[in-house]
């Protein structure tokens, strides 16, 4: 189902490029849309993770430089049975964390400072496990391809408001009303291909990996609402981003993926006591900062 979600979504791309190579130049202009959107697709399949990670300002940690936060993760993929990914802490206040990648050996996992600042060591695991649960359940290609994607449709908007004019100078209305709707195209490419379904799996599946649903449980009640107040850039710069995190952030609510954070909580909280996998509890008294 994820392959055809991104396939679906690398058609949508070209099919716009096109259309809007042909309003703007006519056959030759659309060709040219075709080309361009042939080595976007090829690029992003390969390096969207990158991209995402960029616009996030994130930065990798090892065992030197953040040798619990780390060590955590490297605890929780292996009862996941799943590749060590590579880790990522992201200087800023908003309480989130997200995973990228195009498959589970070339995944990549993130948090915030807000987020290891805000939560119990518990709960930090638990929120790992739940982007972990994203890696295992194969959600990431879909995921990060929607963020850079839609981040350049949006950037195709603006584009095509600068150039809405005709030969003589004056505004084009048709141009202009066509890059106007390019926003909400986004909105809906992104509604498409995630689904709000995929948050509930990734919270079960994360459940199952740190053995405490009762701890994510505790950190999506703690981070939903911080998570709305306090301002993101990266979401403000490019919307569709807001996507990747586990709880929603305030710019998200026309590209909003999400299911609402009560009933996310509420399914959690019927959960019974899974024993994680490899049959161990998490250890409980960690500094995730390290």
């Amino acid at each position: 189902m994820n392959a055809l979600k991104t396939a679906m979504l690398l058609a949508a791309l070209t099919a716009l490029f096109m259309g809007l190579g042909y309003m703007f130049g006519g056959t030759g202009g659309a060709m040219i849309a075709l080309a361009i959107a042939a080595a976007m697709n090829l690029f992003t399949y390969w390096n969207a993770d990158k991209l995402v990670l960029k616009m996030q300002h994130a930065r990798e940690v090892d065992a030197q430089t953040a040798p619990e936060f780390y060590a955590m993760v490297a605890e929780l993929a292996r009862r996941g049975n799943l590749p060590m990914p590579r880790v990522y802490i992201v200087d800023n206040p908003n309480p989130n964390a997200f995973a990228t990648g195009r498959n589970p050996q070339n995944a990549a996992v993130a948090a915030t400072t807000g987020l290891l600042n805000m939560l119990t060591r518990d709960e930090v695991a638990a929120v790992m496990a739940h982007e972990l649960g994203h890696v295992k359940n194969r959600d990431t290609l879909a995921m990060t391809m929607v963020a850079t994607i839609a981040g350049a449709i949006s950037m195709i908007a603006n584009f095509g408001m600068f150039f809405a004019h005709d030969s003589e100078g004056r505004p084009n209305p048709i141009a202009a009303i066509a890059a106007m709707l390019v926003a909400p195209f986004a909105a809906l490419i992104v509604q498409m291909a995630i689904s709000r379904t995929r948050e509930f799996g990734a919270d079960k599946a994360g459940a199952e990996i740190c053995g405490n649903p009762q701890a994510l449980a505790s950190a999506l009640a703690k981070i939903a609402g911080p998570a709305q107040r306090i301002p993101d850039e990266a979401s403000l710069r490019s919307p569709a981003t807001a996507q990747l995190y586990i709880v929603p952030t305030s710019v998200s609510e026309w590209f909003s993926t999400h299911p609402a954070t009560e009933r996310r909580i509420a399914a959690l909280n019927e959960m019974t006591a899974l024993p994680p996998q490899g049959g161990r509890r998490a250890p409980s008294a960690l500094n995730p900062l390290g």
